[in-house]
């Protein structure tokens, strides 16, 4: 097989495409979300006061180390987290749990009568205290 066409195989595979849009829609839905954080969330903060750590630095035997700008970047990184989790993840939980149409799946184990500890399903004695278990 030559290389040219295991390379269009490669390219063309369904796993390869999914990957190349998940990361293009990632890319622009990451711009949305700056944009939110920035244009909206940031000014509502901002009217409780102006947070910046830009001048945060602190020193070790005469050298300097400005973490401000690793504090600002921390704060950021959360805002944006918690605009996801709160904006985007709760409410898609919420609605896949409203669309879930599967049963869920048999218990496994179950319990003991006597000592209460977890046994196969299957088992008609306990491992634990041995007793006697009726079918379930």
């Amino acid at each position: 097989m030559s290389a040219i066409k295991e390379f269009k195989e490669f390219v063309l595979r369904g796993n390869v495409v999914d990957l190349a849009v998940g990361v293009v829609i990632g890319g622009a839905f990451g711009g949305v979300v700056t944009a939110f954080v920035k244009d909206l969330i940031m000014p509502l903060i901002g009217i409780a006061g102006k947070m910046s750590f830009a001048d945060w630095s602190f020193s070790i035997n005469g050298s300097k180390f400005p973490i401000g700008d690793l504090v600002n970047t921390i704060v950021s990184f959360l805002i944006v987290a918690g605009v996801v989790f709160f904006m985007v993840v709760k409410p898609l939980n919420v609605l896949m749990s409203l669309r879930k149409t599967e049963t869920p799946p048999e218990a496994e184990t179950r319990e003991c009568p006597e000592c209460l500890s977890k046994v196969p399903a299957k088992a008609s004695r306990c491992a634990f205290c041995t007793a006697q278990i009726p079918a379930a």
